[in-house]
Formats: C-alpha cells, structure tokens, sequence
C-alpha cells in the first residue's frame, strides 16, 4: 500500500499538476495551499502531518520571483530556506519521508557540459541562495529526503515562459528572446510524473535518499524554446510572431542567470525508472492544450 501525499504548493503551476495527475491515477493525495497551511509556521506543519498521517510529504512551495528576490531577500529567505527546514524538522519527528523541488539556480552556469549532482554549487543571486540554503537545512534536519532539482519549469497551469509567449503572440508580431542561455525545458507534465514515481519506489522499498535532478530530455536556448512554442502555435492557428536571437547582455535583468543550466538527469533514471520525454514532444502537447 503506497499511503498517500501531503502536498505543500499546492496551487502553484507544479503542484496542480500533480494533483491533476494524482487524481487521474487515483493516487491518495492531501494538496495544501498557503490558506490551509502556512509553511513557516512550525505548530501548524506538525499539525498537518499529524492529522493526514502521509506516508510522504512533497514541498513543492516556492518563492520563485528570480528578480523580485534581489529586492526582497527576506521573503525569499522565508519561503526558500527557512520553511524547507520547518517541513524537514517536522517530517523528522514524525518519521515521514520528504521530496523538496529545488532548482537549477543553485549552480552558477560556468559549467560546459550539463550538470550531476556532484558538481559544487555556486549560485549567482538571491533566488540561488536562498533555495541552495533550504536543501543544506533539509541535509541537516531530516535523513529520509529526496532533493529534486529542476529548471525551465513549463506546464499548463500557474505562470511561465510558454504562456508568456503565447500571451505575447497575440500582442506582437516580433518577440526578441535570449539566445546565449540554454538549458532544459521541463514540463510539470514530466516534472509530476517524477514525483509519483518516487512515491510509487518508495512504496516498494526503493529508499534512494539524496539529490537527483530531473529536467526534460534535451538542451535548448531560450531563443530555440521560443521557436518551437511559435513553431507549434502556427500549426494551429496559421500564423505566428518571428522569433530574434538576443544577448543577455541586451536584455538586463536584476538576477543574473545561469548562461548553462542543463541538468544531467541520469541518476534519477536510473533509481526511480523514468526519463522525461523529449522536451519537444511536451511544448506540442502544451500549445494544443493552451491554444484554441
């Protein structure tokens, strides 16, 4: 018997989709938003855990602002490493395993080749730190964890670079994106599947703690992203804006981002028994649940 998922995030872009998913495989699954439980509040976490017994506990709450964080440190702090370690605390004490979604923001880009989870980490901004803090306070606070780090989240729900550009599509028959960034675009399709695979795994022994990542399969630039999303707009609608390569450098943001941020998402294939689909295959599916 797999038990069930007490989930925190539960309204964001991953979190929807994972309780999308766990209903549609009749998953026992307990989705929490921020009114039904504040992640930074101690008394209320083990009350949570507590009264839903989960046999797993998955964070998928973030402060994921990039560039609002280097204004608001504090906030991103909050969310980003102290509530991690609340949740840990909690999950310790109740004996409970947990996943945490954290973020390809923690390595600085440097890097040629795609990143394993041996590489050091060196994040660049506020975001970074703050979400490289909460897995060292999860490390520290609770064995039974599962680090899932990620990056170029895409999905159907919530707010993200595919429905950007969808939205900018109808506003403009030009979009300029950056073109000197690449990494791999994953879907929460995928990125759902991910998490019920380890629930399932751990249902039948396979207790693998640690970190893995796990992102979609293949690199692209944000420019080559872009494309294939007009790419598969036009197929339905006949028509979509050119897309321009850009520098980063000719558009400034406050965070700065990682110029690589591929994830080798090897080991986790290997422990849990699943690999994203292509990236391509998923903004297909993605622009025809989104344009009509």
């Amino acid at each position: 018997m797999a038990g069930s998922i007490l989930l925190f995030g539960a309204e964001g872009q991953l979190g929807q989709e994972i309780t999308a998913l766990a209903g549609a495989r009749d998953v026992s699954l307990i989705p929490l938003g921020r009114a039904a439980c504040d992640i930074t509040d101690q008394q209320a976490l083990r009350s949570a855990i507590a009264s839903h017994r989960p046999s797993l506990i998955v964070n998928a709450a973030a402060y994921t602002a990039v560039d609002r964080a280097e204004s608001e440190p504090q906030a991103a702090h909050a969310v980003n490493a102290v509530a991690p370690e609340l949740i840990a605390i909690a999950a310790a004490e109740a004996d409970v395993p947990l996943l945490h979604i954290s973020t390809d923001y923690v390595f600085d880009g440097t890097k040629t080749e795609a990143y394993d989870e041996e590489d050091s980490v060196a994040p660049l901004g506020v975001y970074g730190h703050s979400k490289e803090e909460g897995e060292r306070r999860i490390r520290q606070s609770c064995s039974k964890h599962i680090i899932l780090r990620t990056a170029w989240v895409y999905g159907i729900y919530g707010a993200n670079f595919l429905k950007t550009m969808l939205r900018l599509a109808n506003e403009r028959s030009v979009l300029k994106v950056v073109a000197d960034q690449r990494g791999c675009p994953t879907s929460t399709t995928d990125l759902a599947e991910a998490v019920l695979a380890v629930h399932g795994e751990l249902a039948q022994g396979n207790e693998s703690w640690g970190t893995y990542h796990f992102a979609g399969q293949g690199v692209a630039t944000w420019h080559e992203f872009a494309q294939t999303i007009m790419s598969e707009r036009a197929a339905i609608l006949g028509a979509a804006p050119s897309v321009e390569p850009i520098t980063t450098m000719d558009y400034p943001t406050p965070a700065r981002r990682p110029a690589n941020s591929a994830l080798d998402s090897s080991r986790f294939a290997k422990t849990f028994g699943l690999r994203s689909k292509p990236w391509q295959e998923r903004v297909s599916e993605a622009v025809v649940s989104l344009v009509k």
